[in-house]
């Protein structure tokens, strides 16, 4: 057994890392400084137009410190008056400079508000917003799949889930590193920054309500802690997890896993089969790799197969799922096909795509791809 001691998720010690944090899927805004940098040129802009406006009708403003208008004067009197200060030494006389003042020079002064306090306005519509997107988030969260670590194996993964017509929305990843998080929102998933062997980082994952759980993190110290984490929270839920050394398989599923997947033995299995024969290397990774060549799918036994021997089927037939064992096509338990079985076949490989969901519920012959 290779267990070093608990160090949680491996972290990138220079980056601050919160306890957790939730990131929803959000459309590209411009940055923050071209944001400010617009709203500064808008207001120069109302500026620039009401001392233009002022300096037209320059003749009906009086001064109290001399009786002509200048066009400082002018730009002083439109700063005073967009800002709302009016300090009362220059005003309007006239008729034209008191209806301009009502019908332009006000609209302008109400637009030159907004626009400065548009920012802090915007910060605290986005808090709310954000807010109220977590919360129905988290209401509408049900039957999903949770996947922790999302490196080269969570990527992996989650991109086979959803060649079977798996939604974005339906995937929260967690991480402890923000800019993974940040890539895995970029692709249109929901991730939660933070150590995953913690309860309260899987608590917002909601992962009590998960139907799925992925673990491929990059320690099996690590990934025999959350499945015990995650297993406590949900017994329910299918979890699926990834260990580096096959002599840690054996504790991940006492810890709770359904299926562990060794990569380092089968990494090296796939590598000596290349040596020995390099055809049947290619076979192999073919099988392996999503939507190309030779895909291996599971699917329902149908009517027509009941009663039938495996080799009967119009299909390549490798394994039988009956019940909760998985049984070799050669297997003499096997006997005839009956309705409740399931197949997994070898097919060729088509353009992968989301299916229906009444597709996904009743699958055709090409199954759901494992």
């Amino acid at each position: 057994m290779k267990l070093p001691g608990h160090d949680a998720i491996a972290r990138n010690p220079d980056e601050h890392l919160v306890t957790h944090r939730i990131k929803l899927p959000r459309r590209v805004v411009e940055r923050p400084l071209l944001q400010v940098g617009k709203r500064l040129m808008m207001a120069l802009a109302v500026l620039a137009l009401t001392t233009f406006i002022v300096w037209i009708d320059r003749g009906g403003y009086h001064d109290n410190s001399d009786d002509g208008l200048d066009f400082l004067d002018a730009a002083y009197y439109s700063t005073v008056t967009l800002s709302t200060t009016g300090y009362g030494d220059i005003v309007p006389y006239s008729d034209s400079a008191r209806l301009c003042n009502i019908l332009l020079i006000t609209p302008l002064r109400v637009l030159f508000l907004i626009i400065l306090v548009g920012t802090t306005l915007e910060v605290l519509t986005e808090r709310t917003r954000e807010e109220w997107r977590l919360n129905r988030w988290r209401s509408n969260l049900r039957e999903h799949t949770v996947v922790v670590g999302f490196g080269t194996k969570g990527r992996s993964a989650i991109q086979t889930v959803c060649a079977t017509g798996l939604k974005p929305e339906q995937i929260v990843v967690v991480d402890p590193s923000a800019k993974v998080v940040d890539a895995a929102t970029a692709e249109g998933y929901a991730g939660v920054i933070g150590d995953a062997t913690r309860s309260d980082v899987l608590l917002r994952a909601e992962v009590q309500r998960a139907r799925q759980i992925i673990i491929a993190t990059q320690r099996d110290d690590t990934a025999v802690l959350v499945t015990l984490t995650a297993r406590q929270m949900n017994r329910g839920a299918k979890i699926v997890a990834a260990v580096r050394e096959e002599e840690n398989a054996p504790l991940l599923r006492q810890s709770g896993a359904d299926a562990v997947i060794t990569s380092a033995s089968a990494a090296g299995r796939l590598l000596g089969l290349s040596v020995l024969s390099p055809s049947a290397g290619m076979v192999m990774e073919d099988l392996i790799q999503q939507g190309s060549g030779l895909d291996l799918v599971e699917r329902p036994v149908i009517k027509a197969e009941v009663g039938m021997g495996v080799r009967e089927t119009d299909d390549l037939v490798v394994s039988v799922v009956r019940g909760h064992r998985v049984l070799g096509y050669d297997d003499p338990a096997v006997g005839k096909l009956q309705l409740m079985d399931r197949l997994i076949t070898i097919v060729r490989a088509t353009p992968t795509s989301p299916m229906a969901p009444d597709a996904r519920s009743n699958p055709p012959r090409g199954g759901l791809r494992t």
